[in-house]
């Protein structure tokens, strides 16, 4: 598992590939709160396209996140899940609570909207 970022002006984009699960998802958690910087980000938005796999506690540091954004007031949202983590986030209900959207494009309205 390797998390890159980019700025694109207020919005941070994290991008993770391989697996996110109990082996890593404290490196994970660790990368993300590296990253996000709640005094200039107005968004941040995780870029699943290239992660395979996902456990529940890897889901368990999207959901600490979101919650830490939320209280930042800086937006959140995921976009580009395969089918398999899409299924993860559905079956778990993440679907409901997590902004979800096709693409990074789709992503980036969104916050900016």
């Amino acid at each position: 598992m390797e998390v890159t970022t980019e700025r694109d002006g207020e919005t941070l984009i994290a991008k993770t590939d391989g697996r996110v699960d109990g082996t890593n998802a404290t490196e994970f958690q660790d990368a993300l709160k590296n990253a996000i910087n709640t005094g200039s980000d107005k968004a941040v938005i995780l870029d699943f396209e290239d992660l395979s796999y996902i456990s529940s506690a890897g889901l368990r540091v999207i959901l600490l996140t979101a919650k830490d954004m939320r209280s930042a007031n800086v937006k959140f949202a995921v976009c580009s899940l395969s089918k398999s983590v899409h299924d993860v986030f559905t079956i778990s209900g993440f679907d409901q609570i997590i902004d979800i959207h096709e693409t990074q494009s789709a992503a980036r309205s969104a916050v900016r909207g």
